[in-house]
């Protein structure tokens, strides 16, 4: 019966009684891997989330849409127009909640198209910034050097801007704001944003919209000699309609008595002091730069400088950018934005003027000198135009 224990029984009859087991295995390194992971996401949503609400809270984080650097705007910078500009960060200029569609002819209304803001998550993983309202604008004038301008002012990092003309403020303001700012590209915090329409300086009605969208936007106006300009007018639309008359016949109202005809656009555009009175009723001298259309191709750093003070960027383009162009007579870019390789404006800019009769260049002169004459007065700078 083998050996029994003291109770009588033998080992294996007593109940509630195993032998030992062995420890079971360890789970999978996979496993491990796995809840580590979940347990990683789990925090690292919990973070962002919380950094969210604070991001969000915090009034120099706001984008535009929602009041971006309106509460911390500065008033503009009134300068002396012989002064230099003092180096400053650009501000965003809206005022503190007015992101407001402008409709012609009605009174402003808040926009429901206005597109919502992107989130500080998305922006940090996206890195694509935000559209912003223009806060500096090239308002004119038409064959004055206005996209030569553009293009070299969008060598500056800290300048994005629209390459083609929006003509919101002359053509397309019934759209409303919404529609223009997202003609905008996307900026970083600390980038500007820009556009051009040289049209807007002879709009009687740009000066009071563009207030209206922003009393502190900072505007430049390109000009160049009338004379030139509206020879170089006719010969653009001469390369597009070779059938026109002479511009000598369009220049006169009577050319016997030497009555020069105003209402031709070509030489309505010249009368410079005419369009800036406008302007003056609504922003400040101090808020509009005067760049010389001459100087744009004599000394381009130079002008650049300028502009580049005006908006209080750092003075990073300068003459290292730059190389003169024999054949179109004008400075070109070494290296263009987004581009290691030279670039020159288009075959349309820098074509050979017709021949002028001496006689019609002097009577065009003596015309504009009285209207020359204001504008220096007006503008405070003598562009030598006589």
């Amino acid at each position: 019966m083998g050996q029994r224990l003291s109770g009588g029984r033998s080992c294996l009859d007593v109940p509630g009684r195993f032998l030992p087991q062995p420890p079971p295995p360890p789970p999978p390194v996979r496993r491990k891997l796995a809840l580590l992971f979940a347990m990683l996401c789990i925090w690292l949503y919990m973070f962002l989330y919380s950094c969210a609400g604070s991001c969000t809270a915090a009034p120099g984080l706001l984008l535009l849409g929602s009041g971006s650097r309106a509460d911390h705007a500065q008033p503009a910078l009134v300068t002396a127009p012989n002064e230099t500009f003092p180096k400053m960060p650009f501000r965003a200029s809206l005022a503190a909640g007015k992101d407001k569609t402008v409709v012609a002819g009605s009174q402003e209304e808040q926009s429901p198209e206005a597109p919502d803001s992107p989130s500080p998550i998305s922006s940090f993983f996206s890195g694509s910034g935000s559209k912003q309202l223009p806060q500096a604008i090239i308002i004119g004038v038409k064959k004055g050097g206005t996209r030569a301008l553009l293009e070299f002012l969008r060598v500056h990092p800290d300048v994005r801007a629209v390459g083609a003309e929006p003509h919101f403020f002359d053509r397309s303001y019934h759209k409303g704001l919404a529609w223009y700012r997202d003609l905008m590209p996307r900026t970083l915090e600390g980038q500007i944003t820009m556009e051009k329409t040289p049209s807007y300086f002879v709009t009687r009605e740009a000066p009071a919209r563009i207030s209206a969208m922003s009393k502190d936007t900072k505007l430049i106006v390109v000009v160049r000699d009338p004379v030139t300009r509206a020879i170089s007018d006719y010969t653009q639309t001469l390369s597009k309609r070779p059938d026109i008359p002479s511009f000598e016949s369009l220049t006169f109202r009577n050319r016997s008595a030497g009555l020069i005809d105003t209402s031709w656009s070509a030489i309505q555009i010249g009368l410079y002091a005419k369009h800036l009175e406008p302007w003056l009723r609504h922003f400040p001298l101090g808020q509009m730069l005067f760049v010389s259309g001459e100087r744009l191709v004599s000394d381009p750093a130079g002008e650049l400088r300028r502009v580049q003070d005006f908006l209080g960027l750092k003075r990073i383009i300068t003459d290292k950018h730059f190389y003169f162009n024999q054949t179109k007579g004008f400075p070109c870019l070494k290296k263009a934005e987004g581009s290691g390789k030279p670039h020159c404006l288009g075959k349309t800019k820098g074509r050979a003027h017709p021949a002028i009769a001496r006689e019609v260049l002097r009577q065009l002169r003596d015309f504009y000198r009285p209207f020359n004459r204001k504008f220096y007065q007006m503008t405070g700078r003598d562009f030598g135009w006589d």
